[in-house]
């Protein structure tokens, strides 16, 4: 089994910052691509930003709303994925999902896709 755990949500101002943390812990062989979504209310999951790995280039994608205000890192020594979100609207108000695409222990011969159980994002004031 592998857990994701999110963390850093909360109440932020407009134009405020906030630091999201997801930590993936368990039977964990391998961490391949991992990202970031968010589910505004009422609408649907969305993209917010991916990181590959170092070995495949540790390109990072955004979704054009974010860009240029959020930043996705990775620390692989930690199992940690990170989003720091800079210069919030209220239309970045929504739960945020950490997503991680790891190879677990129990069987190294397939990827998975593992989800946390996200964290709240307010932008209001």
């Amino acid at each position: 089994q592998v857990q994701v755990v999110e963390s850093g949500g909360g109440l932020v101002q407009p134009g405020g910052s906030l630091r999201l943390s997801c930590v993936a812990s368990g039977d964990i062989f391998s961490i391949n691509d991992v990202g970031w979504y968010r589910q505004p209310p009422g609408k649907q999951r969305e993209l917010v930003a991916t990181i590959a790995t170092i070995t495949s280039g540790g390109n990072s994608n955004y979704a054009d709303s974010v860009k240029g205000r959020f930043t996705i890192s990775r620390d692989n020594a930690k199992n940690t994925v990170y989003l720091q979100m800079n210069s919030l609207k209220p239309e970045d108000t929504a739960v945020y999902y950490c997503n991680i695409k790891a190879v677990s222990e129990r069987d190294i011969r397939y990827e998975y896709d593992y989800w946390g159980q996200g964290t709240q994002v307010t932008v209001s004031s």
